[in-house]
């Protein structure tokens, strides 16, 4: 196939029932007569549990059945959610401190699940979990990232994760005492929650066979996986299904320890069991993100070019590992400049939940949120230091596009880039000329305008794999079934069209199936940007395995050999043949003739590399010093995502980026207290952005196709929160560095800014 996405600004198709009450999610779906579950959670941070009364709570009204994690165990279920235990500096594996479905003998967070109560209506499963006596005696609570305190398990008795390491450190070291100048900066990454429009919620039927289980994540192979091993099902008795997500942002990637007790509630009563979490539970309960306070040092000789880059990371990972290793793997199998050397700590705490780790990537290398956001903070500042222009610094250590394909220390292959190409188009898009005058005008006014620059590169992770399934049916229709899955991104509009502008079919006769373990064998689900990039692949793919397979047929109705047959968006056609059926014709003839073979076609492909997105982030910010008040005023992003499948849901994924990296950088905190209460627990206390806050965003493409898939694409999902929350960040500084202020970290918000100014610092010469 040559002709691939036409690059053109489709409207997503599945809008319409989602924005007039149409869309199928799990609470929607749940099958009638379900009963309800809710979970006793624990009220402090961390305490032995020494006595669990549930006598009250089984007799009272409607409630047919509660569970412990002993009623767990004694069905025979492995209660221990799956990890994956790292390796440590010293070759010593990392603590392996599993989340149990249920806590066991101790609670190390607030909001932990003690118990399972289900009833008839939630409001009985609720007033039943009032009943159950929890006594426990309190241990003192972890809040600190660092070593000592209150051990939270055996085996960690320094609550110490890991200590994970990548590069050469005798090599770093060297470069550092032979540079030129050195810069440094040590710089938070404050905690936040995800907030997923739709909270996370399953339902779980058993048949006395088969288990199926459907929840909103983002792929349903780990839950079929997790369930099969934790049941000790076989896995074709396991079916795991996703509707309609409303938002997962990876924290819907995880299994989590509700779905276990509901499922075993479901086989114990034989009847459907379903939970829903409200704002706040979900608040306490989910895998959060951030949390890390991160020292990033750089060697500059004297052309100011970075000979060496290291970074020491405090990580929050929370009370348990159960997720940690697999995020370890993936975002921290860093990227690094010859010679860097990298550390990350992280310590176990009774705070809550897994935290995204910062991948330690040098500036030439791929990065998450994390780390970009630790590298542009350093960058900026060695700006400063070294009295370089920032555009100048960056374009100084960009790779040069004759360098292209460069491969880094630790294997990545950097297929093509050309940075100062996309850098220009920023700085002519943001006005950079401008700002001056901007800034003299605001001046006048009392108020304090800022620029920041962020720079970013970002590896696409997830599974290279993926496969997709072609079905055509009897009504004319078509079905496409795709091993990713939709968290409101617009799969369903990508991946018709693109369907549709590789075969001719009517983009309307083609249905998008996601998200069922029984109808799609093998997938990767959706994260780290991967889904449109290796599902498009994996439907070129399917696309030839149909075209070979309905060449020989149609040969003999067309009368011509079977490889002459060509194939376009316009059907099949071969010369001297007058026939030139669509595929759609080409599917009823097989109907007709009972060519069944013919009417489902599916194939997996893999990718041959990663993609490489990156691209440059503008922000200017104004400060009232009175109120300590920050507005982000203009916001400019200039990506290099390759050929765009369709621009316009390229552009919406990258304004809903950088509206998250603006939530973080201005307004989102997770507080606790000294006790490990979670005082940021409901709207009225968290604050997400709105629509106040947000400026109008410029967005522009400047693509340089990637070579590492047949579509030249770079996966886009991530972009925006990658680069927003050091573009921001940087501004905010700039703001204040004629201030004196020579340290500012998220959130930036009116009570923080205004204390930071209230006692100025004597301004700088």
């Amino acid at each position: 196939m040559e002709k691939f996405g036409r690059s053109q600004p489709v409207k997503r198709v599945e809008d319409l029932r989602f924005v007039t009450g149409q869309g199928r999610y799990v609470d929607d779906i749940a099958p009638e007569g379900a009963l309800f579950a809710y979970f006793l959670r624990s009220p402090v941070a961390h305490a032995e549990i020494t006595g669990l009364d549930l006598d009250a709570a089984r007799q009272a009204e409607g409630v047919h059945l509660v569970l412990t994690v002993e009623d767990l165990e004694a069905a025979g279920i492995d209660v221990a959610l799956p990890g994956v235990v790292v390796k440590n500096r010293d070759g010593s594996s990392a603590v392996d401190a599993r989340r149990p479905a249920l806590a066991k003998g101790r609670v190390r967070f607030v909001g932990e699940a003690i118990a399972c109560v289900v009833a008839e209506t939630l409001d009985q499963a609720r007033d039943a979990a009032e009943l159950i006596e929890f006594d426990y005696d309190e241990l003192p609570a972890k809040l600190d990232i660092g070593p000592g305190g209150e051990t939270l398990h055996d085996a960690a008795p320094d609550n110490l994760a890991y200590d994970f390491g990548i590069g050469d450190e005798a090599a770093t070291q060297a470069a550092f005492e032979a540079a030129a100048r050195t810069v440094s900066l040590e710089v938070g990454d404050n905690r936040i929650i995800v907030n997923a429009m739709e909270p996370r919620g399953c339902y779980a039927e058993w048949d006395g066979t088969r288990l199926h289980l459907a929840f909103g994540g983002q792929g349903v192979w780990g839950g079929k996986s997790m369930l099969s091993a934790a049941f000790g099902l076989d896995p074709e008795n396991v079916r795991v299904t996703n509707p309609d997500v409303g938002g997962g942002f990876g924290m819907k990637a995880m299994v989590y320890p509700e779905y276990i007790p509901v499922a075993q509630a479901a086989r114990a009563l034989g009847r459907p069991v379903r939970w829903m979490a409200d704002r706040t539970e979900s608040m306490l309960s989910d895998n959060g993100g951030r949390d890390l306070v991160s020292l990033a040092e750089l060697a500059f000789d004297d052309n100011n070019k970075i000979t060496a880059y290291r970074v020491t990371t405090r990580s929050n990972l929370g009370a348990y590992n159960s997720n940690f290793g697999q995020i370890i793997q993936s975002n921290l199998f860093a990227r690094v400049l010859m010679g860097t050397y990298d550390v990350q700590t992280a310590w176990l705490n009774a705070r809550g939940y897994y935290t995204n780790t910062v991948q330690v990537d040098a500036y030439r290398g791929a990065g998450r949120p994390e780390a970009i956001y630790v590298l542009e903070r350093v960058m900026d500042r060695a700006a400063r230091e070294l009295g370089v222009d920032p555009l100048e610094l960056h374009r100084i250590n960009f790779i040069k596009p004759d360098s292209f394909p460069y491969k880094t220390v630790t294997g990545e292959n950097y297929d093509v880039g050309d940075f100062s190409k996309v850098l220009a188009r920023a700085e002519e898009e943001a006005d950079w000329s401008g700002f001056a005058a901007r800034a003299a005008a605001d001046a006048a006014k009392g108020l304090l305008r800022g620029r920041g620059l962020s720079y970013y590169i970002e590896s696409i992770l997830g599974d290279p794999s993926e496969g997709a399934k072609v079905e055509f049916h009897d009504d004319g229709t078509v079905s496409i079934y795709v091993g990713t899955q939709s968290n409101g991104q617009g799969h369903e509009t990508v991946y018709a069209k693109f369907l549709s502008d590789q075969t001719g079919i009517p983009v309307e006769m083609i249905q998008v199936v996601q998200g069922d373990s029984d109808l799609i064998a093998q997938g990767g689900g959706t994260g780290g940007s991967r889904s449109v990039t290796t599902q498009t692949n994996a439907t070129l793919a399917t696309v030839s395995t149909l075209v070979e397979a309905f060449a020989p047929y149609l040969a003999d109705k067309m009368g011509v050999e079977a490889d002459s047959i060509t194939f376009d968006e316009e059907g099949f056609r071969a010369p001297g043949s007058n026939l030139a059926p669509t595929l759609l014709e080409a599917a009823d003839m097989a109907r007709a003739d009972g060519r069944t073979d013919l009417l489902m076609h599916e194939a997996r492909a893999t990718l041959p590399g990663r993609s490489y997105p990156n691209g440059a982030h503008i922000a200017e910010v104004v400060i009232d010093p009175d109120t300590g008040m920050v507005r982000v005023d203009r916001y400019t992003v200039v990506d290099d995502f390759g050929n765009l499948i369709n621009p316009m849901l390229a552009e919406g994924q990258v304004h809903g980026g950088v509206v998250q990296g603006i939530g973080q950088a201005l307004t989102e905190h997770v507080v606790y207290d000294a006790d490990g209460q979670l005082l940021t627990a409901t709207f009225m206390d968290y604050a997400i952005p709105r629509a106040d806050n947000v400026p109008m965003i410029g967005f522009t493409s400047e693509p340089v196709p990637s070579t590492a898939n047949p579509m030249g694409m770079k996966g886009c999902g991530e972009a925006g929160t990658v680069g927003a929350l050091a573009a921001i960040s940087n501004a905010v500084q700039d703001a204040v560095w004629e201030r004196g202020n020579r340290q500012v970290d998220m959130p930036f918000t009116p009570a923080r800014i205004w204390e930071l100014l209230r006692d100025e610092p004597i301004a700088a010469e």
